[in-house]
């Protein structure tokens, strides 16, 4: 059996322009600033006794033949590394695994690969996990989304990811004290959770139009990532609000009166500023605010705390079987 773990991310500045319709002949490209979360996605993968494939998930598959599999992204991962029978297949996540906002099916198709390719007696590096789940969920899969995501799960740690017009990316490290992080960040869950592909196709295609507040989502990233740095994390909550009242504007779906009322209650008990984290329209919002605002924010919502996976998509359990 092969166990591997994978990291959802969080998101502080910068998301929009990491889609290819921005940085693609973009002078400077896209540039985000992102950490991954200690919130897991798990992928267990073990050898069948016969020739078919079981794939356990919110529901249950059990197929003759791999492309007869619903579930996409494992029939592209299997299709990918080339484990296409006699194997079970199953997924837990720590959250909710779609809808959330934190790139959780990147995550997924991360540990995919990352559990599969071991089972097949390869050891992908994080840059290879990362290419490979961005060409099925972007050109495979036709999925209107970002790639900052999938390098986030791979990586680990905390990142500043610059998305260049020739379509490579950079990854650079960037050094923050964990300690800080959770004493004055945490996560607020909406309770409602959305697909992210309507919504991120209807900005792929207002790119050309809003270019001018994404330029300025970009540069929020690079301002984000100095304001953490320095710890002045005031700065930081107002740079979130900064994104979030830009983002709330870019196109329809993106938020709605609840979320609206939501975020206006917790900025009043005390939050500097916060943003919706992923393509919107639910899923959890990341404020700013010290532990005793946390503490009231905790009374009436779910509430996790900023925790830092410094790893990435790491194989945790192998015992040594082989495809």
């Amino acid at each position: 059996m092969i166990i591997s773990r994978t990291p959802v991310r969080v998101s502080f500045c910068g998301g929009g322009t990491d889609l290819p319709a921005y940085y693609v002949g973009s002078e400077n490209g896209g540039l985000v600033t992102s950490m991954a979360l200690a919130k897991h996605i798990h992928v267990t993968v073990n050898r069948r006794f016969d020739n078919s494939v079981r794939v356990g998930y919110s529901q249950t598959e059990i197929v003759d033949d791999f492309e007869d599999l619903e579930h996409e992204l494992v029939r592209e991962a299997m299709r990918m590394t080339g484990v296409t029978h006699s194997v079970e297949i199953t997924t837990i996540a720590d959250i909710p695994s779609r809808g959330t906002g934190l790139g959780s099916s990147s995550a997924l198709t991360v540990g995919l690969l990352n559990a599969l390719h071991t089972y097949a007696g390869r050891t992908p590096d994080a840059e290879q996990l990362a290419e490979e789940a961005c060409r099925i969920e972007i050109e495979i899969l036709g999925q209107p989304i970002g790639r900052q995501d999938q390098y986030a799960a791979a990586f680990g740690g905390s990142n500043q990811i610059s998305f260049l017009a020739d379509d490579s990316v950079n990854v650079t490290p960037i050094n923050l004290d964990q300690n800080a992080l959770e004493d004055n960040y945490f996560l607020v869950y909406t309770g409602m959770t959305r697909k992210a592909s309507g919504i991120l196709a209807k900005q792929s295609a207002s790119s050309d139009k809003k270019r001018s507040e994404l330029d300025t989502l970009r540069q929020q990233a690079i301002e984000v990532r100095e304001a953490l740095e320095s710890g002045d994390h005031a700065a930081v909550g107002r740079l979130l609000d900064a994104s979030w009242q830009i983002k709330r504007d870019l196109v329809d779906g993106i938020t709605v009166s609840a979320l609206d009322d939501l975020y206006s209650s917790i900025i009043s008990m005390g939050a500097t500023g916060g943003k919706l984290l992923g393509a919107g329209g639910g899923g959890f919002f990341l404020f700013q605010g010290t532990e005793e605002i946390r503490s009231k924010v905790e009374t009436a919502h779910k509430v996790i705390p900023l925790i830092i996976d410094s790893a990435g998509s790491t194989i945790i359990f192998d015992d040594g079987s082989r495809l």
